[in-house]
This record gives C-alpha cells, structure tokens and sequence, in this order.
C-alpha cells in the first residue's frame, strides 16, 4: 500500500532529515517578509476589516472547518493580493489528514492545499476539538514545497488556521535552507491582517 510523503512525514525532524533541509540563522534569507513592504489602499484596508469582521462573527461559534476558513479567510486574502488574476493559475491537492500524539490525545487535524503558479502554497489547518497549533503543518509544508516540478526556484508557502498565520520560504539550491515569518495572529487587530496582506502582495511580486 502506497502512502502519500505528506501522510507519512509528521515530526519536523524527518522532513528535514529526507529532504536534507535546514532551518537556515541568516535573518537576510527570508527577507521578503520583512523589508520593503508595499503599501495598502484605503480600498484594501476596508477590505481586510470586513473580511477581520466576518471571521470573528462565525469563529465566535467555536473551530471553523478548514473549508471555511479557506472560504472566510484565505480566499479573500488572495484575492486582495491579485493571486487569482493573471499569471497565476490555481490548483487543489488532494486533503491530507494530520495526527499527532499528544501526552492527553490523539490530535487530529487535516490540511487543505492551494498551489499558485508552482511556487507559492497555501496550507490551510483545521483543527478537531482540541486546537492545533499552526507549526504542526510544517513538516507536510516542506514536503508540498519540495514536490514542485521547478526545484530552481525558490518558494514560498503560507500556512493558516485563520487564528494564526506563519509564512515559509525554502531555497533547495541554497544546500536545502527554508526559514519561517513570525506568527500572525489576526484575531488580534486588524494592523495583523495589514501585514499579511502587504506579505502577499510583496511575494506576489516576486514570483512574477
């Protein structure tokens, strides 16, 4: 019976260890998150706290299905950001379900994956009963980030609950380096989502 690489890959540490990665120190590697930040129209910024509003209304209710949040969170996100105009093309993988042993539970949690011009990846976690933090989609992010059909160029993945979002950058031909953004917590103000957005549109551009 074959298993899917993103099923079979759970700690960090084997992700690393397949695929020959390393979490790189140099604050320069992934600067795109943090330098130089395009600007956001009043339009986008109206924009943002209406979707801020939305969320926060149905999440009120308890965990939201990763459908929803891909719905009420990371569609609207990337359609600010121009990802679903011209160049890009958007594709779907297939659901991949996540387990983690936990000292108390079994945590599960699935992974829904939009994949953007092969080089920009959106992870989208959901949680069952027990909230998953948004670091345990890492190891089956490296493992969508290493399967693009261009191992050239550089790529870029955001990872989301919705509560809190974490980007990643992974360079294979700079001996296998990737490094992560801080956590961006949008439930939190709408300055987060700012930054989420102003992050997308910066990688936005340097992909095309």
């Amino acid at each position: 019976m074959s298993v899917a690489i993103t099923e079979a890959i759970t700690p960090l540490a084997e992700a690393e260890q397949r695929f020959q990665l390393t979490r790189t120190e140099d604050e320069t590697f992934f600067w795109e998150w943090g330098t130089d930040l395009p600007s956001l129209s009043e339009r986008e910024k109206a924009g943002l706290a209406d979707l801020r509003r939305r969320y926060l209304y149905q999440r009120s209710q308890g965990h939201l299905l990763e459908s929803t949040v891909l719905l009420l969170f990371a569609s609207p996100l990337l359609t600010l950001a121009g990802f679903y105009d011209p160049p890009f093309r958007v594709k779907a993988e297939e659901p991949v379900q996540l387990m983690l042993q936990d000292p108390e539970e079994v945590l599960q949690g699935r992974l829904d994956v939009l994949v953007l011009k092969d080089q920009f990846w959106v992870v989208v976690l959901e949680s069952k009963k027990t909230a998953i933090s948004v670091w345990s989609a890492l190891p089956q992010t490296l493992a969508y980030l290493m399967a693009t059909p261009n191992p050239e160029k550089t790529r870029f993945a955001l990872m989301t609950s919705g509560d809190d979002s974490v980007f990643v950058k992974l360079d294979a031909s700079a001996g296998g380096q990737y490094n992560v953004s801080r956590v961006f917590a949008a439930v939190t103000s709408n300055n987060e989502l700012y930054a989420i957005l102003q992050i997308l549109k910066q990688l936005s551009q340097v992909i095309q």
